[in-house]
């Protein structure tokens, strides 16, 4: 593919086992499938079997940008990463994505994406300046933190330089091992641990081209209009005075992500769960804006310091926040002890605690050896008591139930086809009513009135139904919906924070703009798409990740599950919404606090999605003729052999 508007035009193949590097070519992918998500679950599908496990060197890390990367103010620069992972039970195909400016400089390094496969024998880093790529010797950072190993690199590459790397968690196999990029972006589902089966401390990039743009002018019409749409930031996350904005490449306006700098001179990134997931204060008495800005007032350095842990070591920090509640109610319940696990539970809440506890798992010491396999893993070690408390809590990649399917009920359906906690597909629905409760607690200024939120339902999510959280009603299509627009997202790559543009403070009905996304890739690419065919698109990509998914292990309907305790175990705390206030008929304020799932009216919400993808409604396998009719006829042929697809 020669160079393309918005495109790179080459893929870069680094093979460890055999010290080669290759190059293929981004056409083969991107008019089916975009970019982002979307190329490299195809390029998993292509060549990752079955049979692969995560750190078999079969397995492939396969990085992809979005035609968006690298282009200014459109807040596009992220970047998907996509592999097998040892973070789900089982091992199933998951997905993650980081931001900051690592992805725009590979894009300006000339490449669209990267495959790493293999495993080399010695500790070794990639090293990529523009078209020259080789592979280097490691040695001298193999046991150091992701963040020394950043400076290091730059160090001796020069400042310019972007890294991402891995901590001695991902060297050790801790099975939800993270990536940290510069401006401290990070990674998930275990790919930290990918990488370090693989022998890969790092990789490093320098590049110094640009994206070519098809209609300029068009798109700086765009980026004004954007802009107006977005509004202007409003303070940061931490009233801090040790704390400044802190922004992505190519942003539109800036967010609530912030560099926090402690007494001692330590600067790293504070934003969102990571930065708040330390603290003493439960999450739940914070409520959470659009538009506005996250304001802790009871916020130390210990929180910040449990962050700059986790990065450095290479810990999720979503999946040691499900852990340390988890620990808790163990040792409150004596099931465990400071004695039997070596680890002070009794100082939860301490830095001598999460500095023992992180040290352990990322060194896999005594007790941490067992935590290292993961929540779910480590509970079933534990017993029937501790696997009893901690099933209660997490997802099946072991994270945090984030915004609970009993508080918003159509994130039952997110949670029950995703392999990890599908954040960006909960946030169109829990960013909107955080607004709304900010409303309805009449806050100054508030504008996401129930009828603001009912006309942005009746737009984006397909009924006014949808955001009446009394009924089940309306959910299923919902749920649709909202995934298709979020494929969409992952594809291009765009911000979750500020796509997409759901609620407007700046016009008179406060309802976004649904067209912007197909707007601003059209003047990029030149190619003219229309938001349903980007929805086109996200459904093809949805159904190849479904289908990959069913391949790698996953059941259909008898695997569509959530954790039992949210049919039986009334629910008790909403992130961010105290008293778990919604819109319900009409748009009256109620709430659902103490509500369960209830199972047959989610069994029959179910049954509705599927038939709306048109899969088979008892199985849940798809049909053989929706995936031709997505194009995706190869995909169908191979689940045929396999007995995993409806032949309807």
């Amino acid at each position: 593919m020669p160079k393309a508007f918005g495109y790179a035009g080459k893929i870069l193949r680094a093979d460890l086992s055999s010290g080669t590097i290759g190059k293929l070519s981004t056409g083969d992918y991107a008019d089916r499938f975009l970019g982002g998500r979307g190329i490299a679950a195809k390029i998993y599908w292509d060549e990752v079997l079955p049979s692969v496990k995560a750190f078999d060197p079969e397995n492939r890390l396969v990085f992809v940008t979005g035609p968006l990367a690298g282009v200014p103010g459109v807040a596009g620069s992220r970047m998907v990463i996509c592999g097998k992972s040892p973070a789900t039970t089982p091992e199933l195909f998951s997905y993650s994505n980081l931001g900051g400016s690592w992805g725009t400089q590979l894009k300006f390094a000339g490449y669209d994406g990267l495959i790493i496969q293999g495993k080399s024998t010695k500790p070794t880093y990639l090293y990529v300046d523009n078209q020259k790529a080789e592979f280097r010797d490691a040695t001298h950072l193999w046991g150091k933190g992701a963040v020394e190993v950043r400076q290091i690199l730059k160090n001796e590459n020069g400042s310019s330089t972007r890294v991402v790397s891995i901590g001695p968690g991902g060297e050790n196999g801790v099975t939800f091992a993270s990536l940290l990029a510069d401006e401290d972006a990070s990674a998930s589902s275990g790919f930290g641990a990918v990488m370090g089966s693989k022998g890969l401390k790092a990789i490093a990039i320098r590049g110094k081209g640009n994206v070519p743009i098809a209609y300029p002018e068009r798109l700086q019409e765009l980026r004004r209009y954007i802009r107006v749409l977005v509004g202007k930031p409003s303070g940061l996350m931490v009233n801090n005075p040790s704390t400044k904005r802190s922004v992505c490449y190519g942003c539109i306006s800036g967010c609530m992500r912030s560099i926090y700098e402690t007494k001692d001179g330590q600067k790293g990134k504070v934003l969102c769960q990571s930065g708040l997931f330390y603290q003493s204060r439960p999450q739940q008495d914070f409520a959470l804006p659009q538009g506005k800005v996250l304001m802790v007032e009871e916020w130390d350095e210990v929180a910040f310091l449990a962050n700059r842990l986790c990065d450095d070591y290479g810990l999720d920090t979503n999946v040691i926040e499900a852990m340390i509640n988890w620990l808790s109610i163990c040792s409150q319940s004596g099931i465990l002890t400071d004695k039997k696990t070596g680890i002070p539970l009794s100082k939860v809440g301490s830095l001598e605690f999460i500095e023992c506890l992180i040290k352990k798992i990322a060194f896999k010491e005594g007790f941490g050896e067992i935590l290292a396999q993961g929540n779910i893993k480590a509970a079933d070690l534990l017993g029937k008591e501790a696997g009893e408390v901690i099933l209660e809590h997490v997802s099946r990649a072991g994270q945090d139930l984030a915004y609970d399917p009993r508080t918003y009920i159509t994130t039952g359906i997110f949670y029950a086809m995703e392999p990890r906690q599908p954040i960006q597909h909960l946030h169109e629905i829990s960013v909107l009513m955080s607004s709304w409760l900010m409303w309805a607690y009449k806050v100054e200024g508030s504008y996401a009135s129930s009828d603001v939120v009912r006309a942005i339902a009746r737009k984006f999510w397909g009924s006014e139904e949808a955001a009446d959280f009394s009924t089940y009603e309306g959910k299923a299509l919902a749920a649709k919906k909202i995934q298709d627009r979020q494929y969409t997202k992952e594809c291009l790559i765009l911000c979750d924070f500020l796509w997409p543009i759901l609620l407007v403070e700046s016009s008179t009905d406060h309802i976004g703009d649904s067209s912007v996304e197909s707007q601003v890739l059209s003047a990029v690419t030149g190619n003219n798409v229309d938001e349903q065919e980007l929805y086109h698109i996200a459904e093809k990509v949805f159904n190849l990740q479904r289908a990959i998914l069913i391949r790698d292990g996953h059941r259909g309907r008898e695997d569509d599950t959530l954790p039992e305790a949210c049919f039986s175990k009334p629910l008790d705390r909403s992130w961010f919404n105290p008293q778990s206030l919604l819109p319900g008929k009409n748009g009256e304020i109620m709430s659902r606090e103490g509500s369960i799932l209830d199972r047959d009216k989610f069994e029959q919400m179910e049954e509705e999605y599927y038939r709306l993808r048109g899969w088979d409604i008892n199985s849940g396998l798809q049909k053989e003729s929706v995936l031709q009719k997505l194009g995706l006829g190869d995909v169908a042929k191979d689940l045929i052999k396999r007995k995993l697809v409806d032949s309807g």
